[in-house]
């Protein structure tokens, strides 16, 4: 126990680093892009000197970069990420019904990928060399080399305006069931790509285990075909668990441009509009805000799969386990 909470510690503090490490990078972006920056929170006024010069000093823009970043970490520490340029609103306030948009769409996306992919891929991996396995690895193919806004547009036009099945744009009129009514299609159009990824990972990974001597000792021993399924698929989660973490990047890539398909107003059309007017906290706001949530999804899925398989790759040696010595495999069961 004392060497997983270390492993525990260690992993956050990684996290932790990583998280300085990008609020630093995305805060540089600022003097990164070509042009004063005093210009770029001016927007469309009228770039006087007298009104660079109240900009500058407003914004403290004469300061040292670190002394910047510093009081942009320190304010965004309180909630402060400063005010957006195009509404003149804080930027939480204007950005929060457009992430709430946009996370229920990723969370739609990611339950059904979980779902369809892991089954889809147990299916596949156990019916290695049936059609079944070639159609699921064909369609899986047809996913992963699909990008997802093309996808999108096959689903409007078949789905929405020729059968009339979904709606062709928008989010309802807010209410649970006409919000899910409209997310459904952008939903499986984002699912469609990350699943496929899914069900390769996880046939991948289920093979290998089919062909080790644990599931043939179980098959001997008359074992029900479940609870091998579920053995396999315990030693097979560090793979299938870590790449699931990983859509999560897919998703709040591909939901940018499936929202600009299906006319959504979440984060995607909105970090659009910022770049468009050149919105600086905006951008800055939803690009730490979607990183933090990568790296975070990231810390979850290690930590879970050295809790929930100590034998898995990178973690072999840390977590010993009494099963692990009887058999030489790590057998879950």
């Amino acid at each position: 126990m004392k060497t997983k909470l270390l492993y525990l510690v260690r992993r956050l503090a990684e996290f932790v680093v990583s998280l300085v490490a990008l609020a630093l990078v995305i805060f540089s972006l600022i003097f990164i892009a070509p042009g004063d920056p005093a210009r770029v929170l001016v927007g469309t006024k009228n770039a006087t000197p007298e009104l660079l010069a109240q900009i500058r000093e407003k914004y403290g823009l004469d300061d040292p970069f670190f002394v910047q970043f510093g009081r942009w970490v320190w304010g965004a520490l309180h909630g402060n990420f400063g005010t957006s340029i195009q509404s003149g609103q804080p930027v939480t306030e204007y950005v929060a019904p457009h992430a709430q948009v946009t996370f229920e769409l990723v969370l739609f996306s990611l339950v059904l990928s979980i779902i369809f992919g892991l089954l889809f891929g147990v299916v596949s991996a156990k019916g290695r060399g049936k059609p079944r396995d070639g159609v699921i690895s064909a369609v899986a193919l047809v996913g992963t080399s699909a990008p997802s806004f093309a996808i999108g547009l096959v689903f409007l036009y078949i789905f929405a305006l020729r059968l009339g099945l979904f709606p062709i744009y928008g989010v309802g009129n807010g209410t649970w069931t006409d919000t899910l009514w409209h997310l459904a299609l952008p939903a499986i159009c984002l699912t469609f790509a990350v699943t496929a990824l899914i069900i390769k990972v996880t046939r991948a990974s289920l093979l290998v285990e089919v062909e080790k001597d644990y599931s043939t000792f179980l098959r001997a021993r008359a074992v029900a075909p479940f609870a091998i399924t579920a053995a396999q698929i315990r030693n097979a989660s560090a793979p299938i668990f870590t790449s699931t973490g990983l859509v999560l990047a897919n998703l709040f890539g591909g939901t940018i441009l499936v929202e600009s398909v299906f006319s959504i107003p979440g984060l995607g059309n909105l970090l659009a509009n910022a770049v468009t007017f050149h919105d600086v906290p905006v951008i800055q706001f939803i690009a730490l805000m979607l990183a933090s949530m990568i790296c975070l999804a990231s810390a979850v899925v290690d930590i879970a799969v050295a809790f929930i398989n100590p034998l898995s790759r990178g973690h072999r040696n840390r977590f010993p386990s009494k099963a692990a010595a009887r058999t030489g495999e790590g057998m879950a069961l």
